[in-house]
């Protein structure tokens, strides 16, 4: 299994920007974005169930859009009113097993991507 992240890049605080991820070799229960600043923990962004359930993290919701199809391997988040403490390093994580209690936990998802660097400039 592989996954690809794109679409980060320099914007200017409230731009937006969309990132893509998209994965070979399978269908997953759960697909999720987590994204770490420098000097800070990873953590969790927005997660799609194999349902199509959406989950966000607080810090987010309202702002960015996760959406995708599982079963195709495809997700994206819609990043909009960017704020400067949104720049980080932003990875999708995938995983076949994970149970729904657990799709804010990075230490859950088998599968990551490269990452792509988001920066936003105040």
């Amino acid at each position: 299994v592989q996954l690809q992240a794109s679409g980060g890049g320099l914007v200017q605080a409230g731009d937006s920007l969309r990132l893509s991820c998209s994965a070979s070799g399978g269908s997953f229960r759960a697909m999720a974005w987590f994204r770490q600043a420098p000097g800070k923990e990873r953590e969790f962004v927005a997660a799609i169930w194999r349902s199509g359930a959406i989950y966000y993290a607080d810090s987010v919701k309202g702002r960015f859009i996760n959406s995708g199809d599982n079963a195709k391997s495809t997700m994206y988040l819609q990043m909009n009113s960017l704020k400067p403490e949104d720049t980080a390093v932003y990875y999708c994580a995938a995983s076949t097993s994970i149970i729904l209690s657990s799709v804010r936990q990075d230490g859950q998802y088998r599968y990551w991507g490269q990452g792509t660097l988001v920066t936003v400039s105040s």
